[in-house]
C-alpha cells in the first residue's frame, strides 16, 4: 500500500466517481511526480466512464476535444487544482501522420489505456482511495534507476507521435534521468519524423526545454541524436566555428553556455532565447583579419537579429517575444568603455530596446561574458555601465516634479520673467526638505507669499533652490554608483 498525498479536491472527484459506480485512477505525470516527491504541475484522472457519463457526475465541466478529456471545475483557489482533467480509458487506432491517432475508442480496461502511454514512468496508475499502484510496465523500477524508457517498442511509440522524441529529451533533463539506450537509438533513427509535427507543438516543447534547469545538456543531446537540426538548424552552423582569442569555445558551445547561465539565474524565456541566439549570425559573418591575425565577426549582431527573427517566426512564437528577442540580439554588442561613453549614448541604447527591456539587455551581456569562459559576470566596466543606465533612467530632480508650474503662477498674478523661475526653484527646495509639501494647496498658498518678496530676496531663494537641486542630483548619482560598487 502506498499512501501518497492527494489534495482534497482531487480525492473528492475520485470519491464521486466511485460513488457513481465507476473506476478511477490518478495517472501520468502527477503519479510520477508524487513518487519522486515532487509537486505535480497538474492532476489527471482516468476512468472507465465515458465523457458523457463523467459530465453527468460533474455538471460543472466542459468537453471540447476529440480525446474524451473532460475538464472538471473544482472551485479551488489553487490554479493547479481549479480544473482537473478526467479522461476515459482509451485505445488508439493507427497513426498515419506521426502526430495524432486516426481514431480513438473508449475502453473498459485500465491495461489498454496504460499500454498506449509514452514512457514507463508515465504509465503508473494510482487508486487514491484504496492507496494502491498499478504498474504493468516497470515504471517504478525505472524511477529508481533514473532511466527514461518507452512503453514497449520505442520505434512504435515515436512513429505514433514524433513529438515524444523531443519530450523524451526534455523530461530527461527536467528529472535528471538518463535516456535508455534503445530509446536513444530509436530517436536518432527516427528524428526526421519531427518534420511532420506542427511548429506550434514543437515550439511548446522547445520552450519547456529552454525553461528547464539544464537546457545546455538538453540541446547537446538533441544535437547528438539528430533532433536539433529539425528545430533550429541554424545553431548547428556554429559547431566547429572557432572564434577569436577572447573566446574559449566554438560558436555552438558559446551559445549553449550563454543560455545555461540565463537558466542558472532563472531569467525569463526571452532572455534565454536571446542568449541562445545572440551569436547565431557569427558563422556567416566570420572573416579572417590579417592585421590582428585573428577571426573577426563584424556585423554579426545585425545578421543574427534577422536570423533570430526568422527562426522564431518559423517556430510561431508570439509577436511580442519575437520583437523583444530580436531587439536584444540586435543590440547585444552595445558595450563600450564607460570612461568614454556618454549618458546620451546610454539613453540611445535604452531607446533602442525600451526601458522595460534594458535590464534584459544587461542580463544578456552577462550571459555572453560567462559563455566565453570568463569567470566573472559583472566586471568593473559592466558594473559602471549599469550605474550609467540607472542614472539615465532616474527621474531628474527638476521643478517639473512640483504640483505647480509657470502657467499656474502667471494665472495667479505673477508677471512673466525671471521671477517665475526663482519662485519655482524656491518651492522646489522646500519640497526637497519635506516632500509632503508637494500639494497644489500648499504650493499655491506659498507662491502667493513669495510674490510679495522683492527681486533680490526672491532671487536669493531661487538660486539657493538651484544649488540644492544640483547637490541632490549629485547625491542620487553617487548613491547609484555606490550601489553598483563603482563609486
Amino acid at each position: 500500500m502506498h499512501q501518497l498525498h492527494i489534495p482534497h479536491e482531487v480525492r473528492a472527484l475520485c470519491e464521486q466517481l466511485k460513488a457513481a459506480g465507476y473506476e478511477c485512477y490518478l495517472v501520468g505525470g502527477c503519479v510520477r511526480d508524487l513518487l519522486l516527491h515532487r509537486e505535480p504541475k497538474d492532476w489527471d484522472i482516468t476512468t472507465n466512464a465515458t465523457p458523457e457519463q463523467v459530465q453527468a457526475v460533474f455538471p460543472d465541466s466542459f468537453y471540447e476535444n476529440d480525446y474524451g478529456t473532460v475538464g472538471v471545475k473544482t472551485g479551488s483557489e489553487n490554479a493547479k487544482l481549479a480544473v482537473v482533467e478526467i479522461t476515459p480509458y482509451r485505445t488508439e487506432g493507427s497513426y498515419t501522420n506521426a502526430r495524432h491517432p486516426d481514431h480513438v475508442s473508449w475502453s473498459t480496461m485500465l491495461s489498454e489505456d496504460l499500454k498506449r502511454r509514452d514512457f514507463t514512468i508515465n504509465a503508473i496508475a494510482y487508486d487514491a482511495l484504496a492507496h494502491t499502484l498499478v504498474d504493468e510496465h516497470g515504471g517504478q523500477t525505472d524511477l529508481q534507476r533514473k532511466v527514461l524508457v518507452t512503453v514497449g517498442d520505442p520505434h512504435a511509440r515515436f512513429t505514433e507521435d514524433a513529438l515524444r522524441m523531443l519530450r523524451a529529451i526534455r523530461l530527461s533533463v527536467e528529472l535528471d534521468f538518463a535516456l535508455d539506450g534503445t530509446t536513444a537509438t530509436a530517436i536518432a533513427e527516427q528524428s526526421t519524423h519531427l518534420e511532420k509535427i506542427s511548429k506550434e507543438r514543437i515550439r511548446d516543447e522547445f520552450s519547456r526545454l529552454i525553461l528547464s534547469d539544464r537546457p545546455m545538456q538538453a540541446l547537446y543531446v538533441a544535437q547528438k541524436l539528430g533532433v536539433l537540426k529539425h528545430i533550429v538548424p541554424e545553431l548547428e552552423e556554429g559547431i566547429g566555428c572557432d572564434q577569436n582569442q577572447a573566446h574559449s569555445f566554438d560558436v555552438f558551445e558559446h551559445n549553449l553556455r550563454s543560455l545555461q547561465h540565463a537558466a542558472d539565474k532563472n531569467w525569463s524565456l526571452q532572455v534565454r532565447l536571446a542568449a541562445l541566439l545572440h551569436d547565431v549570425g557569427k558563422p556567416a559573418a566570420r572573416r579572417w583579419g590579417d592585421e590582428k591575425r585573428d577571426w573577426t565577426f563584424h556585423g554579426h549582431e545585425v545578421l543574427g537579429a534577422r536570423m533570430a527573427e526568422k527562426i522564431l517566426k518559423t517556430l510561431v512564437f508570439p509577436k511580442d517575444i519575437i520583437q523583444v528577442v530580436t531587439s536584444l540580439v540586435r543590440w547585444h554588442m552595445f558595450f563600450a568603455d564607460p570612461d568614454q561613453v556618454t549618458l546620451s549614448a546610454v539613453r540611445r541604447i535604452i531607446t533602442n530596446v525600451g526601458k522595460e527591456h534594458i535590464t534584459d539587455l544587461l542580463h544578456l551581456r552577462m550571459c555572453d561574458r560567462i559563455g566565453t569562459g570568463r569567470p566573472k559576470e559583472q566586471p568593473f566596466r559592466l558594473r559602471k555601465y549599469m550605474a550609467m543606465v540607472d542614472e539615465a533612467l532616474r527621474d531628474p530632480i527638476t521643478v517639473g516634479m512640483l504640483k505647480i508650474d509657470g502657467t499656474k503662477l502667471l494665472a495667479m498674478g505673477e508677471k512673466p520673467g525671471p521671477r517665475i523661475g526663482w519662485t519655482l526653484h524656491a518651492l522646489l527646495e522646500e519640497v526637497l526638505d519635506n516632500p509632503e509639501k508637494n500639494t497644489s494647496e500648499y504650493l499655491d498658498k506659498r507662491a502667493k507669499e513669495l510674490f510679495i518678496l522683492n527681486e533680490a530676496e526672491l532671487r536669493s531663494l531661487g538660486e539657493a533652490g538651484k544649488e540644492r537641486r544640483g547637490k541632490e542630483d549629485e547625491a542620487a548619482v553617487a548613491a547609484l554608483r555606490t550601489h553598483h560598487h563603482v563609486a
